[in-house]
């Protein structure tokens, strides 16, 4: 790694959009630290008035023994380590209970944010990155800036004001060892935020990748097993594997050895400053400066330091794969485009949609060829349109641009007289639906994937749009009826009777565009004879396009089309 990007500069700049979601809950946040403070207080507090006491217990016991009058009240520093310690027991609990539970909102924030990132890109942005790429970015990463507060900002904050604190403190009684002390554990504390960071930053950044690239590959082999069994590469694939685990095992063994060193830094430099204290604080007795409690006292306060000190190292050796993580949500967020504003149009009343795209051109990134190429078309309201062509002829591309999952490198679309891109997003999801290829099913109940399309809707609607695919028998038959599981991705269903359920999710939603992709795909021809009328009398009066691969080809010919259109390379080749 470069040394520009190890440098301070970087780094805030990395995890600037983060802070910024923290400063949200500043409040909570300073409550937490709060109770940080308040427990490592309690915890100095403790030991430097137990060893107090214990000394000048022990003393007076002496001068009693030696027959010299002496008194010590034993009620007011009793009572004070009884308070620290159960202040400190207490403040544990909250602060833990407090802390973890602002990160679990924060988590929550994050999550929130950057799903509606992800749900804002178009169809070939997420194309470009497997599934398990966008999983891992929702949680892995996501999950490792919990530590931005928890493990880094606020331990380290802490310990900062706690060394201050303890050096102003033992100043007050001795000058020389409360400078010495803090000079001492400022140095260490330096290290162990700065140094630390900077020998770690490498390998623990390379954490976030390797790990990605394990599971992405781990994935691959899971689904592809058959077709690299049979082709001969599985030993070549496991070999990648393997290879990978053996990068983040050493990583993580050179990580591990780093902690090792800074833990073993924070013992010597705890135990070094508490000898320094215990030198400085006997001269100054010798010197008639102090007592002798006090002595006992000084080196006893800086030992509980440990406590403040002693999850730094493992922290900050670590803060690369936080800087990693930061890296990665925030080329998400860079990826993604603005959603359209929904300003500058009206929306057209309700009925169905004129549609004009005007020398539209796409290119998707790193394509030889573009897409579409000055692709122009007319659809008054009411009208079908079969748009005809091979595979990759860009039929899609234009039902992905109609619903404004992609936008056009060139060229004006408009609905209903309206800039496309002017429609608010609730309007348009309402009003312009489609039917593709793909069907998504949610791991939920035939009531719910159906309320999908028409959260509102009654449970007799819901009958009806099953009845009108028919499929109102074999739902009512079935012990759990509505409330039947589909299972992950419809699972449980037939792919036939995905595609149907998908149909009566169009039907309840009723939109004034629709956009269907070989409707009725995987059905067999008696079905398609029955379900085709009522297609075809459920269009009427909506605005269609038809993606077909040919007219008069298939088990179903779109009814009533008023004009048809091929496609060639993303290029008008005919016009009837």
């Amino acid at each position: 790694m470069s040394r520009h990007d190890q440098s301070p500069v970087g780094l805030l700049a990395e995890l600037a959009p983060w802070l910024r979601l923290l400063a949200r809950r500043r409040g909570r946040l300073a409550g937490g630290a709060g109770l940080m403070v308040l427990t490592l207080v309690s915890a100095i507090g403790l030991l430097a008035l137990s060893g107090w006491f214990i000394a000048a217990t022990g003393l007076t016991g002496l001068l009693l023994a030696a027959g010299v009058a002496a008194r010590l009240d034993v009620y007011l520093p009793g009572g004070g380590i009884r308070a620290f310690a159960v202040t400190r027991t207490v403040a544990r609990y909250l602060e833990r209970l407090y802390n973890h539970d602002t990160v679990l909102r924060l988590l929550a924030d994050l999550r929130g944010r950057l799903f509606a990132v992800v749900a804002g890109l178009d169809a070939d942005a997420l194309a470009r990155r497997r599934a398990s790429d966008w999983l891992g970015r929702l949680t892995a990463d996501i999950d490792t800036l919990d530590s931005l507060f928890l493990r880094l900002l606020a331990p380290a904050g802490v310990a900062l004001a706690a060394i201050l604190g303890l050096g102003a403190f033992l100043a007050l009684f001795a000058p020389a060892v409360g400078f010495s002390v803090a000079a001492l554990l400022l140095v260490g504390w330096g290290w162990l935020v700065v140094g630390q960071a900077r020998l770690g930053m490498a390998a623990s950044r390379r954490q976030v990748e390797g790990r990605d690239a394990l599971r992405g590959r781990l994935v691959e082999q899971l689904q592809g097993l058959a077709e690299l069994e049979a082709y001969g590469a599985l030993a070549d694939h496991r070999r990648r594997l393997a290879a990978l685990e053996a990068a983040l095992y050493r990583d993580q063994r050179r990580l591990g050895s780093l902690v090792a060193l800074g833990n073993a830094l924070v013992a010597l430099l705890v135990g070094g400053a508490s000898l320094a204290a215990l030198w400085l604080a006997a001269t100054a007795w010798q010197a008639g400066a102090l007592s002798g409690p006090l002595v006992v006292m000084m080196p006893l306060a800086v030992l509980a330091m440990n406590e403040a000190l002693a999850a730094l190292p493992a922290a900050f050796t670590w803060l690369g794969a936080t800087r990693g993580a930061a890296a990665r949500l925030n080329a998400l967020r860079r990826a993604a485009s603005p959603p359209p504003s929904g300003e500058g149009g009206a929306t057209p009343l309700a009925g169905p949609l004129s549609v004009e795209m005007a020398a539209v051109s796409l290119r998707y990134p790193g394509a030889s060829l573009p897409t579409l190429e000055r692709l122009s078309l007319r659809l008054a309201p009411g009208e079908r349109l079969a748009l005809c062509g091979a595979s990759g002829a860009g039929k899609s591309s234009v039902a992905s641009l109609l619903l404004r999952r992609l936008a056009p490198d060139e060229g004006q679309i408009r609905l209903g007289g309206v800039a496309l891109a002017a429609w608010p997003e609730e309007a348009l999801r309402r009003r312009v639906a489609a039917l593709t290829q793909r069907v998504d099913l949610l791991d939920d109940s035939l009531a719910a994937n159906l309320r999908l399309a028409a959260p509102d809707a009654e449970e007799g609607a819901l009958w009806a749009a099953l009845a009108w695919v028919e499929l109102a028998d074999w739902a009512a038959a079935l012990p759990e009826g509505l409330a039947t599981r589909v299972g992950e991705g419809g699972r449980r269903l037939s792919g036939g009777q995905a595609r149907r359920l998908a149909l009566a999710r169009l039907h309840l939603m009723a939109p004034d565009l629709v956009l269907l992709d070989e409707p009725f795909a995987g059905l067999d021809a008696e079905t398609v004879a029955r379900l085709g009328p009522r297609l075809d009398a459920w269009l009427a009066g909506r605005t269609t396009l038809f993606l077909v691969h040919q007219l008069d080809g298939g088990a179903f010919d779109p009814p009533g089309i008023d004009h048809a259109l091929t496609l060639v390379e993303g290029q008008p080749g005919g016009y009837t």
